[in-house]
């Protein structure tokens, strides 16, 4: 169906802050997790480009609580680049992710628009909003999610829900059960219309009220503030769960990939994925070579502009290269990301990795993210060289927060 010319969208993605997203360390601790680099973009560049399909966008919002001079020059370079307003709002303290949301309702407003879509910034999968608009349109009620089906026994990691057969009404939800409910899940994309801001402020005035009754009691004012407070409010828990089954919320099931980015290893396999779907959509961005005038390159392979890849060098598949990166002769990099500056050395080699900035691997060196070649090189006498090379570089790409440097002749 189509959308009407006079209808305006706005997007909000919800990026998180320093005191989230921590199981991405040691990656995030010198750049904010939505920054790091997924497929040769900063991972928050990935809904953002997905959100300039979407038809009548006015407006893209990053709402989180980083500083905003962390954010201030990608979102004016993203903004020229994709020619679409973004704006980064930050929070004075956190909201939860409804009430972020509500926070910034007079703002997100402005442009009147007709539907809002709501993404959370650490999921890797296709996007495909204009499909769940058009299927939003049809289906009425005031919000619509992106579900997928899981494997039984991985849905209990994430929000379970049931929705109708036939009309993809949402009857049940419930986030993270200790039991098995379904195994559909919650995708962390949505999209609603303005009427979520009602449903979210009676949430926020209802607790409030509850909270005030309790002062009346003498007990209960002589215990520990333990209350949620009143502005903070959880879109699953608090909105979803209690409007499933009234005819509110539907769901759009995606057939693709998808996957949350909560670690460091997730992020080499989401880059693969990115990296796989840019053949699709994005084909020019992928990096080609034949191993005569440059370097073979294998499957799917970002390479920055900037780098500089040997001629006899052996890349791919799922291989990032990121700004001024240096890959000498005879190196072979399989499944990595290698970030800004790194220098490796010719015949190293670098598999399941991710390789941090201004690190240096030496000569015939090999990194491989795996505890067996951890275990091994630990098992082998100091005096096997080439066995240290390894211990050395496998360390390398778990410290590249300390700006490591390995230079190994």
């Amino acid at each position: 169906m189509g959308s009407s010319m006079e209808e305006k969208v706005v997007a909000v993605i919800m990026v998180g802050g320093p005191t989230k997203g921590t199981r991405f360390r040691p990656l995030s601790l010198n750049i904010p997790k939505p920054l790091f680099p997924i497929a040769g973009q900063p991972m928050v560049h990935h809904p953002i480009s997905a959100c300039k399909r979407i038809p009548n966008l006015a407006q893209i919002y990053l709402v989180g609580f980083y500083e905003e001079r962390e954010f201030a020059l990608y979102v004016s370079a993203i903004s020229n680049e994709l020619k679409v307003p973004v704006r980064y709002l930050r929070e004075d303290k956190p909201h939860g992710s409804a009430g972020g949301l509500y926070h910034f309702r007079n703002l997100i407003m402005e442009d009147s628009p007709s539907h809002i879509f709501l993404l959370n910034c650490d999921v890797c999968c296709s996007f495909p909003l204009p499909e769940m608009l058009d299927a939003h349109r049809v289906y009425g009620g005031i919000g619509t999610l992106l579900v997928i089906k899981v494997s039984p026994e991985s849905a209990s990691q994430f929000g379970e829900l049931v929705a109708d057969p036939v009309t993809n009404e949402l009857l049940h939800y419930t986030e993270k059960p200790e039991t098995f409910v379904s195994d559909r899940i919650n995708c962390g994309v949505y999209v609603f219309t303005p009427d979520i801001f009602t449903a979210i402020g009676d949430v926020s005035s209802q607790r409030k009220d509850t909270a005030t009754l309790r002062r009346v009691s003498s007990f209960e004012a002589l215990q520990p503030a333990t209350r949620i407070p009143g502005d903070f409010v959880r879109l699953d828990q608090d909105i979803l769960t209690p409007l499933a089954g009234k005819k509110q919320l539907y769901t759009y099931e995606t057939m693709d990939f998808w996957e949350q980015i909560k670690s460091p290893g997730m992020s080499l396999r989401c880059s693969g994925l990115y990296l796989s779907q840019f053949r699709l959509t994005s084909p020019h961005v992928l990096a080609s070579g034949d191993g005569a005038t440059s370097a073979l390159v294998i499957g799917d392979v970002y390479i920055h502009p900037s780098a500089k890849v040997h001629p006899t060098a052996k890349i791919g598949p799922n291989v990032s290269i990121s700004a001024n990166a240096r890959v000498g002769p005879g190196v072979r990099l399989i499944s990595c990301i290698i970030l800004d500056d790194v220098e490796i050395m010719e015949n190293a080699v670098v598999t399941n990795a991710i390789v941090g900035w201004k690190s240096s691997i030496g000569r015939w060196s090999r990194v491989q993210a795996c505890f067996s070649v951890l275990l091994t090189c630990l098992s082998l006498k100091e005096s096997d060289s080439f066995c240290l090379r390894t211990l050395k570089c496998f360390c390398l790409v778990f410290f590249t927060i300390m700006n490591l440097k390995l230079l190994l002749c």
